[in-house]
């Protein structure tokens, strides 16, 4: 492997600006291990990707001569300290690695993003990384917000929940909520104020001296009425129609389980077109039937880890565990519900052997159809101490993959909810 063919080392001064370096080459950590990360795991950075500088943290890079890495901290003309540079992938895209950087000095929680190693070279970025699933619903390129003001402007309905997804597809760029008002494809029905878990990377809640929360969590429960007005309007008009309960900007649903259960009745005597779909936590297998037996389509049940002590760690769940989960997973297979599992990925914990072994069993058991691979928007630093595992690194991102198709042929493995019916 000729290592001066890598991409360049990235770093950013204290303004945000970025340089790429004459001579380090860019690495990736796996876990808490600074790795060479090898060409098959490089790919040209996705258009619609973003890039962060990291504070306090200066740089891991690769020397090409030595094969040795090194920290990186100052350089003459360039305003000191030096800082690591992460990406963050457009959707549909895993990350292979995180970035390589020395975190000892970060001042601060980082914001939920999920962080990625960089690098630079033939004058574009590269990143490690793979795309694990297209879908043009979900593609940047189809979110032109330039016509979103004149739909939300023209759209027939009104209520709180109208007004609280405008301000979830204006202020947060939701691109669910911006369907609901371009009336195509999924669109969200938050309902739920409450959760009964308390997750590291909580996208609507976290307590003070934590990062800010990048979604504002609903704060009243919707009317059976106005969910049931905005579901049949979109399932009966849009395109691949999806509504989906439990969203970022809430709760858990099965809080609300009764309410979306009447809910989902109530649309379902009215039209049986398009896909309903609940994300949750599947905490409750009970309500999880309830809500199944009501008129429900597909499921996506949310986990880190296949293992207890890991999915404990992050979800730190009140009065369940993750036996109740496997028996959710299990019980919407056995009722006929398309069954996701959103499964929360991080290099150097999700491909470490225990896990993946716990993994492939965990798709043996419950007979999934469809494998979410989302990476897990948190600071590393954070996920990692919180971890009761082997902080070293794993097999690679991309041979996880290869080893869940080897055993599961028929297991589809994607990153975004699917439409699984479509008539009536």
């Amino acid at each position: 492997m000729d290592l001066h063919a890598l991409p360049s080392m990235l770093y950013a001064d204290s303004h945000g600006r970025i340089y790429d370096h004459p001579h380090l080459r860019m690495a990736g950590f796996s876990g808490t291990e600074a790795v060479v990360i090898h060409e098959e795991d490089l790919i040209e950075m996705p258009a619609f990707s973003k890039l962060f500088y990291i504070p306090g943290s200066p740089p891991i890079g690769l020397d090409p001569d030595t094969g040795k890495m090194e920290i990186y901290g100052e350089v003459e003309g360039v305003t000191p300290p030096c800082f690591a540079v992460a990406a963050f992938p457009e959707p549909g895209f895993v990350r292979g690695h995180l970035p390589a950087a020395d975190y000892r000095a970060k001042p601060c929680i980082l914001p939920s993003w999920a962080y990625g190693a960089v690098g630079f070279r033939d004058e574009g970025y590269w990143i490690s990384g793979f795309r694990i699933e297209y879908n043009h619903r979900w593609d940047p390129r189809n979110f032109d917000d330039r016509g979103l003001t004149l739909a939300i402007g023209r759209f027939e309905h009104t209520g709180p929940l109208v007004e609280h997804l405008v301000a979830c597809a204006t202020q947060n760029h939701c691109f669910a909520a911006k369907n609901l008002f371009l009336k195509r494809w999924e669109a969200p029905m938050p309902i739920s104020q409450r959760c009964n878990a308390s997750c590291l990377g909580c996208l609507s809640l976290q307590p003070s001296g934590s990062f800010e929360a990048s979604h504002e969590r609903i704060s009243f429960t919707p009317s059976k009425e106005e969910i049931v007005s905005l579901g049949v309007t979109h399932l009966r008009e849009a395109p691949e129609a999806i509504i989906s309960f439990g969203q970022g900007c809430e709760g858990e649903p099965l809080t609300e389980y009764r309410l979306i259960a009447q809910s989902i009745r109530e649309i379902r005597s009215q039209t049986q077109r398009g896909t309903i779909n609940l994300n949750t936590n599947g905490s409750q297998p009970q309500r999880v039937r309830e809500i199944a037996e009501s008129g429900l389509d597909s499921i996506r049940i949310s986990i880190n880890s296949a293992r207890a002590k890991l999915y404990h760690s992050y979800y730190r769940p009140k009065n369940y565990a993750f036996e109740d989960v496997v028996a959710s997973i299990s019980l919407c297979e056995e009722l006929g519900l398309y069954t996701m599992v959103n499964y929360l990925v991080f290099p150097g914990i999700t491909d470490q052997v225990e896990e993946v072994e716990a993994l492939l069993g965990l798709i043996r058991e419950t007979g999934l159809n469809f494998l979410h691979l989302k990476n897990l928007c948190i600071d590393p630093v954070l996920y990692l101490d919180k971890m009761p595992a082997p902080k070293g690194k794993g097999i690679g991102m991309r041979r996880m993959v290869e080893l869940l198709r080897e055993e599961f042929p028929d297991l589809q493995l994607g990153y975004f909810n699917q439409a699984v019916t479509t008539g009536g």
